[in-house]
């Protein structure tokens, strides 16, 4: 997991030339007019998911991972935890193929995401995003989904 301010991305592009892609459409996407939906940069292998929601208590939040993805979770605005734990620490349930969504259960650490902030998740981290920061408050979100 990494976790820092988007201005400090360049110390992280590196690491896959799909994550150098991610970080440069974040930096240079004008994110504030994006719609909510899906947006392909490089079809399957690079895509862009817009949320727009309001954040949840943790009793309402559920725990994942992705095998083939990674994800770059960027708040463009709000504030919102995102629980995480290594995925071996974790029980884990069923594994749907066609969404890349391995459920599971288990108990995490806080992370505090808020605007110009991003997480990447790989797949031995758990996350339980869309979680409240203290209040409820609306977020929105850029997910950029990166193949491994």
């Amino acid at each position: 997991m990494i976790y820092d301010m988007l201005s400090n991305s360049n110390l992280y592009a590196g690491i896959t030339p799909r994550l150098k892609t991610a970080f440069d459409y974040l930096t240079y996407t004008d994110l504030v007019a994006l719609p909510v939906g899906r947006i392909n940069l490089d079809g399957d292998q690079v895509y862009v998911l817009v949320q727009e929601y309001l954040t949840k208590r943790p009793d309402q939040g559920f725990w994942e991972s992705h095998r083939r993805y990674m994800d770059v979770q960027y708040i463009q605005s709000g504030c919102e935890r995102i629980d995480y734990a290594l995925l071996n620490t974790m029980t884990l349930g069923d594994y749907a193929q066609d969404r890349d969504f391995q459920a599971m259960t288990g108990i995490g650490s806080p992370l505090t995401l808020s605007a110009g902030s991003f997480a990447v998740f790989f797949p031995q981290d758990a996350h339980m995003p869309g979680l409240a920061c203290g209040m409820q408050l609306q977020v929105k979100k850029v997910v950029v989904k990166c193949e491994l």
